[in-house]
């Protein structure tokens, strides 16, 4: 594996836990998963591979700090959406070509893929109705795109594997920037996935599994419908104002220094479902998070939306988000699959 002496710290960027504040219409901001091995090769020997990355694309680009145990680091790249997917192509390219099992030729006919991590709020958008985005997508770009069913541990991201030849690969991902651009906001208060020795063991057990997307349309059973999103009611997703010293945590008996206050807006019509029958759903959630999670009686503002306060540690806090947005997403699938064979009947 390349060296990774001094400047390997300014390669390097931290594990964040909220999704970054996009910059609409301009800036994107795309995250993938890479081998610790295949970081080395991006990073280059004292930093010299992504330092040239920047300069010939004007994308920032970094990568995590390596966990022990863990096998995977996150490969974060900013920019315009034409210089991210540049700096993604050359990224792929120079992958290729460091394999010793590959001589350093035109990559036009190299089948690879990357991981890209997208937000769970997200894949409806690049999707589209019936399939059809996703479609566009690859058949515009040649390559093709594999989504996996279930969120990454702890957070509310997805793994989505373009597979490829490197230049069919980075015109998939100008197409996918684009989209998650045109509906940016839809992005925010997602919980970024950090690799984790939990990571390592969903992996090895085989736990994401994915659903692929063909020419043909979107894979049996995946929500394609757009509807209504949850809007992060902190500041661009940022999450940690510390509670006040008597702040409980509904079950972890955690100082209360560490303590966190997250707030999330959630439509009003979708909150009978998050609380559930006599309370049991929402009782579930607290449990499992560990965290204190409240409900407003009253709307907060004109758009009906209700807000939720959750109480807890980081890491509690961001399990409860999980499970919110899981639950949410589940009904949302359930809402759309009812409309559909309502429509279906009525056609009949």
């Amino acid at each position: 594996m390349a060296s990774e002496s001094s400047p390997r710290r300014e390669a390097e960027s931290p594990p964040p836990s909220r999704s970054p504040s996009p910059v609409p219409n301009d800036t994107l901001t795309l995250r993938a998963l890479v081998s610790t091995k295949d970081a080395g090769v991006i990073i280059g020997k004292a930093g010299k591979n992504v330092a040239d990355l920047r300069e010939q694309t004007g994308v920032k680009a970094g990568v995590s700090k390596v966990i022990p145990g863990v096998h995977d680091r996150v490969l974060t790249v900013t920019g315009s959406v034409e210089a991210v997917a540049k700096a993604y192509n050359l990224i792929i390219a120079q992958l290729v070509n460091s394999n010793p099992a590959t001589p350093p030729v035109s990559t036009s006919n190299v089948h690879t893929s990357i991981r890209l991590l997208i937000s769970h709020n997200l894949m409806g958008t690049i999707i589209g109705r019936n399939g059809l985005k996703i479609k566009a997508i690859q058949d515009g770009s040649g390559a093709r795109m594999v989504a996996s069913k279930e969120m990454l541990p702890q957070s509310t991201e997805r793994i989505v594997e373009v597979q490829g030849s490197p230049e069919s690969i980075g015109r998939a991902i100008e197409e996918i920037g684009k989209c998650l651009l045109e509906d940016w906001e839809r992005g925010l208060g997602t919980v970024l996935f950090n690799p984790s020795p939990q990571h390592e063991r969903e992996a090895r057990r085989g736990g994401f599994s994915g659903a692929s997307y063909s020419a043909g349309g979107a894979a049996s059973g995946t929500s394609t419908r757009r509807s209504n999103g949850v809007a992060d009611a902190a500041p661009r997703g940022r999450n940690a104002s510390p509670s006040s010293p008597t702040s409980p945590s509904a079950s972890n008996a955690a100082p209360a220094t560490n303590l966190r206050t997250q707030n999330i807006s959630i439509p009003s019509d979708m909150v009978g479902c998050i609380i559930g029958r006599s309370g049991t759903k929402i009782t579930e959630i607290r449990r499992l998070s560990g965290s204190k999670i409240s409900i407003a009686k009253a709307p907060h503002d004109d758009t009906g939306e209700r807000m939720f306060t959750i109480v807890g540690t980081p890491e509690a806090n961001e399990k409860a988000l999980f499970l919110l947005y899981n639950q949410l997403e589940s009904e949302k699938e359930r809402r759309v699959g009812r409309e559909a064979q309502q429509q279906a009947e009525l056609q009949e």
